[in-house]
């Protein structure tokens, strides 16, 4: 055996599908010398690589994991590994039949074809063996298919060794990873150490164990997933390879049933969660089977079995098929239900690339090659980027009780809205129990609970009737309430109180302050001090990776706000950017401050009874920022708005901010102030007037010149993506943000229906609308304008086609609902001259 290297440039450890691919794309991106290790024996070193389905159903509903999964089938495709055999999921209920239209849906917007809605008459005829009587249909995808992931991983090893770009070495263990100033330097392993400038962990469930030897943390949970394998099954004693029948997914049951030559694999995720942690998974020398197949837990899979058979009597009921394998395997699972990948925010050059399925393998591998070599990535991985992690997700309560909660919900109905149940009250504000009282219906962002909306203000729905655009649909009424848009119409009239804590905040501060937001921002942030700038955060590509507001306090003082969800993600971005001298400096003061906005025609005269200093529109400029004081209480205050009107926010330390609440209620008594959930904050104030969100609106695969955001000067200072965005700039756009009103909502059964955002927008006669990037146009946010009574749908169109009055399609749940384009670009629908904002 050889002996390992004592130096690397990069060191990959984990051998399964993600590791080897992660060697094979950084080979092919021009990296050499990589060395891979794995504890186990090759080519199966016995983590979920070896025991997995590998089949592949290529639509989700998020478009991120779709992209990883349609990459990775391409990659099998072109490795010769992939076995296309169609697959059906079967819908027991009524509940799911409407599921699987809104599955169509997904699939038609990113842009995977074929698929179609089947009567259980037409399953039975793909599927014999199927009892059709219990089943009210099924979504047929016939470009599902089954890969074989270890020859996949092979391959892809041996590729990058014939490029004389990586060696790998099986049975090597890891025993530490040395970390110096904060910077991975080493592996250290039973058969010696090996220096290196990167080192990669994908090693799944062993994941956290690996990470916590350098001082980082990667927050997931080893949980099992229960599969059995029954035969010879007589219908398929003529088989002559792995599988010749589609794969079905019983979803109402959380069950799977695939041929497997002359087998029958039945698999679920209905069982209790069983959830490990990396302690408990054995050696390779002590597993019985591999160290991530458990002895199976029949008593967990009884219900299971009758699941089966009820679908499947004539094979599973067989007294002749009898059992040949079964195992509790073993997968990993993390507390949001996606992968963890990039850079460690505790550590440089340590790099996460764990939770990754079989169908999201080499997709994956090639995305974050990409990131580490190039800086960005071709597919948009904001939603798995580790960074995205508070400190409070990492801590095992957390990452266990969301795993428990959502296990079963794998196969699952999830609505887009719904919220967690576990691990609550994690953050409050220190307005909590003022908002409690006034019945605030709280969902949670980043472990913080923020008020939705205020039952306190359900008698304006009475007051504003038929303009609160009330709901008869179950699906989007659903985590929603005619509240909201009652809150928005009220604080149109007179004025509302937000509860802003959840947002992210730090400092950056020092000599160099300057340069660091100057390299990080679109925007010019050589600005006089007291200046709010609204600002893109480009990557290398010119795409975006945030969107977010600096205020300079002071020549070497800039304070970022940003959203919750997103802050940590930000926060390493800007962190990567301090120079190395120390001559700049990062705080993050997220849970020392807390924010209250107050917005409205009436918002002025509210904020002048508690303060003297004058908040005229003279002297309190909008996008400016100063301290203030409000009944004693010293405030930063900074005249900004999300929501179309006239307002301020208000930063103040965690200590004062009941204080501050006090008085700006008070002063409202006289004014109609009313408290106004993040409904209305984040959809309805924000889509009148078409501000653009990131994640729905904003992303890599975007630019600001599509995004109708580019300024009419540029910078002359560099910032990262300028070269990218020069170029944009200089080219015709291929697509345009624009907003669209839905025309009429009369479903076929009379009732009006609400889109929820995702869907896809189609030309009249209902054929999908895809630019000359490939990309298919899709709604990115949706949501009731109750100033307007019309309900907003945001899209990137073709340019050619983005042209305000013209005509479209939205599919919505199986239906067509007619849609017209309203304004191309960032002009607003609702007060477009923005005098209310500037009153």
């Amino acid at each position: 055996m050889s002996k390992l290297p004592a130096k690397a440039k990069c060191v990959v450890i984990g051998a399964g599908i993600v590791g080897n691919g992660m060697v094979y794309h950084l080979a092919k991106l021009g990296w050499k010398d990589i060395v891979q290790i794995d504890k186990g024996p090759l080519p199966n070193p016995g983590g979920s690589t070896g025991h997995a389905s590998n089949f592949i159903f290529p639509v989700d509903h998020s478009k991120e994991m779709t992209a990883i999964t349609a990459e990775s089938m391409r990659q099998y495709k072109e490795f010769g590994t992939f076995t296309e055999t169609g697959g059906i999921e079967v819908a027991r209920s009524e509940e799911r039949m409407q599921e699987l239209a809104r599955r169509i849906t997904s699939a038609k917007s990113w842009g995977i074809e074929g698929g179609r809605i089947l009567t259980p008459a037409e399953v039975k005829e793909l599927v014999p063996y199927i009892d059709e009587s219990i089943i009210l249909g099924g979504y047929y995808q016939p470009t599902v298919g089954v890969v074989d992931s270890l020859r996949t991983g092979t391959i892809m090893r041996e590729k990058a060794q014939e490029m004389g770009a990586a060696q790998s070495f099986a049975n090597v263990e890891v025993q530490d990873i040395k970390v110096e100033n904060g910077v991975v330097k080493a592996v250290v392993t039973d058969q010696g150490t090996i220096e290196a400038e990167y080192v990669v962990i994908a090693t799944g469930c062993w994941s956290p164990k690996l990470a916590a030897m350098a001082g980082a943390h990667i927050p997931l949970t080893p949980a099992v997933h229960q599969m059995k394998d029954i035969g010879p099954v007589p219908f398929f004693k003529d088989t002559k390879g792995d599988i010749e029948w589609p794969i079905v997914r019983d979803m109402d049951v959380f069950m799977y049933e695939r041929q497997h030559g002359t087998g029958l694999e039945i698999g679920s995720y209905a069982h209790r969660p069983i959830l490990y942690t990396p302690d408990d998974i054995p050696s390779n020398a002590t597993a019985a089977l591999s160290p991530t197949e458990f002895a199976f837990t029949q008593a967990d899979f009884d219900i299971q079995d009758e699941h089966a058979y009820e679908l499947m009597p004539s094979i599973v009921g067989d007294e002749s098929v009898r059992e040949k394998y079964a195992c509790n395997g073993i997968l990993s699972y993390t507390p949001d239900g996606m992968p963890i990948l990039g850079e460690t925010p505790e550590v440089k050059n340590l790099w996460s690339v764990a939770a990754v399925w079989i169908k999201e393998g080499p997709g994956t591998a090639k995305s974050v090659a990409e990131w580490m070599v190039l800086g960005d990535s071709h597919i948009d991985l904001h939603a798995s980027n580790i960074a995205r992690f508070h400190e409070h997700h990492k801590e095992e309560k957390h990452i266990k009780s969301r795993v428990a909660e959502s296990f079963n919900k794998t196969y699952g109905i999830v609505h887009p809205l719904e919220q967690y149940e576990s691990n609550r009250k994690v953050r409050l504000s220190p307005y909590y129990e003022r908002e409690a009282a006034l019945g605030a219906v709280f969902y949670e962002t980043a472990g913080w609970e923020r008020p939705f909306w205020y039952e306190s203000n359900k008698d304006l729905v009475a007051k504003f009737g038929d303009k609160v655009m009330p709901r008869a649909a179950e699906w989007e009424s659903r985590w929603w309430s005619p509240i909201i848009n009652a809150e928005h119409l009220q604080m149109r009239e007179t004025a509302g109180i937000v509860d802003l804590t959840a947002f992210a905040y730090f400092d950056i501060t020092g000599p160099s302050a300057l340069a660091v937001v100057q390299k990080a921002a679109l925007r010019q942030m050589d600005v006089a001090i007291g200046r709010v700038v609204y600002t893109p955060v480009l990557g290398p590509n010119g795409g975006f990776k945030s969107d977010l507001t600096i205020m300079r306090l002071d020549t070497d003082h800039f304070r970022v706000v940003t959203g919750g969800a997103h802050g940590m993600a930000d926060k390493k971005w800007f962190a990567d950017l301090l120079p190395a001298d120390g001559s700049a400096k990062i705080k993050d003061i997220t849970s020392d401050y807390t924010t209250l906005g107050v917005w409205g025609p009436n918002a002025r005269k509210i904020v002048q009874e508690v303060t003297s200093e004058d908040m005229s529109h003279e002297s309190f400029k909008f996008s400016t920022c100063r301290e203030i004081e409000i009944k004693g209480v010293k405030v930063l205050a900074s005249r900004i708005s999300y929501v179309g009107d006239l307002g301020w926010e208000f930063y103040v330390p965690m200590a004062d901010g009941p204080a501050l609440w006090d008085a700006l209620w008070e002063a409202g008594k006289n004014h109609g102030l009313i408290p106004v959930g993040i409904g209305v904050y984040g959809t309805t104030g924000r889509l009148e007037k078409c501000y653009r969100a990131y994640g729905p609106e904003l992303e890599t695969e975007y630019t600001v010149v599509e995004a109708g955001m580019q300024s009419p000067k540029l910078k002359e200072a560099d910032f990262i993506g300028k070269e990218a965005h020069v170029k944009h700039r200089a080219e015709k756009p291929v697509a345009m943000l624009c907003t669209l009103f839905v025309d009429d909502h009369t479903s076929s059964t009379g009732v009006k229906r609400y889109m929820m955002g995702n869907e896809p927008i189609l030309t009249l006669d209902k054929k999908p609308i895809t630019d000359a990037h490939g990309r298919r146009s899709y709604v990115t946010s949706a949501g009731s304008a109750p100033s307007l009574g019309k309900h907003i749908l945001m899209s990137y169109l073709p340019t050619e086609l983005a042209v305000a009055g013209n005509k479209f399609i939205v599919e919505y749940l199986g239906e067509h609902y007619p849609c017209s384009v309203a304004e191309v670009g960032p002009t607003s629908v609702f007060d477009p001259s923005n005098e209310r904002i500037l009153a």
